[in-house]
Order: structure tokens, then sequence, then C-alpha cells
């Protein structure tokens, strides 16, 4: 058995491409880059971009599934550049499924797809679609998880996973950049971070990939449809975030600023890259500042029914690991 995995150097992709080879199944990655690791586990790569329908087309050639994980996850940048990857990418798969005769597509979405900028508490997967967004991210996958879902039919089994905030060893985004901000003195809590947030573990976040996979099939109870994935423990931020940074080595963060503060200061910086054309991510965004402000936690119990998704790691055991790994990398000289 062979199954594409698009994105699979990317932090979740090369986590799903690791438990699938262990688990004896023939991996082939999609991505724009070549990634040691992945030859490391035996991962056949193709090197090509999602556009591009006739690479997407032969990358699928003889795969019995698709593993979408790729997406433009920036929080800022050009409306374009997420329509064609996060939009047209994910057309591309789909017309490749059905171009190759492949019968599952598992999806990687998010919860942002039905956040519409105020607090969304215990929602489960019958919450609407947000109407309004704040960034071209949520907005480009909200569509592509629609189009996605809709593509379910007699010979197309599809499912969409939405993972929230997920963290773990190899992040090679969201922590580095915590730690950063926690070093320069910047970092600081948007509001008085008593707001509880979900997040998920990555070994949980790819398990759960891998579990859609063996339970997706044409007329499942899981085909057609979304679910969330977290680590079923929500946090407020604060308590979260000093977990974490605890983990890495780091103080607690003890400063913080309004919300409305951080609303402003993201249109300001917003404004000033889109004016200036400049390079790289903002350093704090209106979708972002929302994001740190208002809640997010989710019901876990239909991913826990349709794909027997339940997490393998407590938040303990998996700050742990966090720490072993982090402390393992200082001692290397690398962090």
């Amino acid at each position: 058995m062979t199954v594409l995995v698009t994105g699979g150097g990317g932090f979740v992709g090369t986590e799903v491409c690791r438990q699938l080879t262990a688990s004896g199944v023939g991996v082939r990655s999609f991505a724009r880059s070549h990634y040691p690791v992945l030859d490391a586990m035996g991962v056949e790569q193709v090197q090509a971009d999602l556009a591009d329908p006739t690479a997407v087309r032969a990358a699928a050639a003889g795969c019995e599934a698709v593993f979408h994980v790729a997406a433009r996850a920036e929080m800022a940048g050009p409306a374009d550049l997420f329509h064609r990857v996060n939009v047209v990418g994910t057309r591309n798969v789909i017309a490749a499924c059905r171009a190759q005769g492949i019968s599952k597509l598992i999806h990687t979405s998010t919860p942002s797809v039905v956040h519409d900028g105020g607090h969304a508490s215990g929602l489960d997967e019958s919450a609407p679609y947000a109407t309004k967004f704040l960034a071209h991210y949520p907005r480009t996958k909200a569509i592509a998880e629609q189009e996605v879902l809709a593509a379910n039919d007699a010979t197309l089994a599809t499912v969409a996973l939405r993972p929230h905030l997920v963290w773990g060893p190899g992040d090679p985004h969201f922590l580095p950049q915590l730690v950063a901000r926690s070093r320069s003195g910047e970092l600081r809590l948007v509001g008085d971070g008593s707001s509880w947030v979900d997040s998920v573990f990555i070994e949980d976040a790819a398990r759960a990939h891998v579990l859609a996979f063996e339970r997706l099939a044409v007329g499942a109870p899981c085909a057609g449809r979304a679910y969330f994935i977290t680590q079923g423990e929500p946090l407020p931020m604060r308590e979260l975030i000093n977990a974490l940074l605890a983990a890495c080595g780091e103080p607690p963060v003890e400063r913080s600023v309004p919300p409305a503060v951080a609303w402003f200061a993201g249109a300001v910086f917003e404004t000033l890259h889109a004016v200036l054309r400049k390079e790289g991510v903002p350093r704090m965004t209106r979708f972002v500042a929302r994001q740190l402000s208002t809640a997010h936690y989710f019901d876990i119990s239909a991913a826990r029914r349709d794909l027997g998704y339940a997490p393998a790691y407590s938040m303990e055991q998996a700050l742990a690991k966090l720490r072993a790994f982090w402390d393992a990398e200082r001692a290397q000289g690398n962090r």
C-alpha cells in the first residue's frame, strides 16, 4: 500500500509520515523542498508545486489514499498566495484523486474555519462556518474544507480534521517564536490570560490522521464529516503559555496588554507590511490578537466515537516529552 502525503516535510506532515511508515505503509511525500528526515524514513519524495495540477496528478499515481496536509498557514500575506495554495492546491488534490481512482482523502483543516471572532467555548462540529474572517488563512481554509467534504461521494470518501494549536518536539514555528519573544522581552499576554484554550500534542495530532485513514471508507460514519482534534485538556491561556515556556526552559510571562491595544497594533503592523511590501509576518495581526484574547476549546466526542480517537498523552506527559527534547537540544548547543 502506498499513500501520498502533501506537505510531508512540514511539522504535522513529517509526523504523519513517521507514523505511517512505522506501521508498514509506503509513503510518498509531495512538497516544494527536499527533506533529509524523510529520506531517513524511506519516504519517496516528489518536489513540485500544489498549484500544478499535472504534477499533483502524477504524484498521486498508484496511491490508495491522500493525506492533504500542505497549506499556507502564515497569519498575513497576499491574498492570491493563500488562494493559490489552500484553494487551488486543494482542488488539484481532489481532481488527482478522481483521475487516479483514489478512494480516500484525509484533509488537514483548522478550527479557525468556524471562528467568527468571539469566544469558541466547547464548540462541536455543528458550529457553522464563519461568515467574516480576519485573515486570508482561515478564509481560504474554510473554502478548502467545504470543497473537500462536498467531494465525498460513492467513489471518494473524504474527511477533514481540525487540530488546534499543534505543539511538540521539532516544532519549527510556534515554539521557537514563543521562546524568541520571551528571550527578547517582547512577549506579552493579550488580556488577563484567563480565556480557556485547547491545544494538541504533535504525536496525537498525527495519530488522529492515521486513525481517520483506517476508519475512512465510502459510506463510513466519518465520511464527509469534519472533526475537532485536541488534547481534551483545555487550560487558561496564561497557564498554557507558561507551561510551554517552562518546558522550553524559559521563565513565565507576566506582562500583558489590553486586547484593544493588541488589536490596534495588529492593524498598524498589517498596514505597514502591506504598504512597505515587507517580507515575513507582522509582529502582531488582528487575527492573532483576537485568537489570543478569546476562548478556543472544543468538544472532541465525535472524534472519539467515529475515529476511535483518544489522546495517547496527558498534557503532563506531553509537556515532559517536550522538556526532554529541549533539554537535549540545549545540551547539543542547538538552543
